[in-house]
């Protein structure tokens, strides 16, 4: 699959996780960073897409230690949330 259609249906799964507040969370993370990410980051967001809602949440927050096999660029981006709309 093209690099094209892999985000394209990267954001799709990223933007439909069942839970309005993971959407905004981890869908606009996807919004934000994935123009920029290589191959081997679009990999390891694929992998994350298969993880708990409440977990990725947890790592995004900090309030749980994020796994080793996902520490590095992607996870700090995520914990940043500066992507998270907030209206009021």
């Amino acid at each position: 699959m093209d690099r094209e259609h892999r985000l394209k249906r990267l954001r799709f799964r990223a933007w439909h996780r069942g839970v309005k507040e993971a959407d905004l969370l981890i869908g606009g993370f996807f919004d934000r960073y994935s123009a920029g990410w290589n191959v081997e980051e679009i990999a390891l967001f694929e992998v994350l897409l298969e993880e708990q809602d409440v977990d990725i949440m947890a790592w995004a927050m900090g309030t749980e230690p994020v796994p080793a096999r996902y520490a590095g660029s992607l996870i700090n981006d995520l914990q940043t949330l500066t992507y998270v709309p907030i209206s009021r």
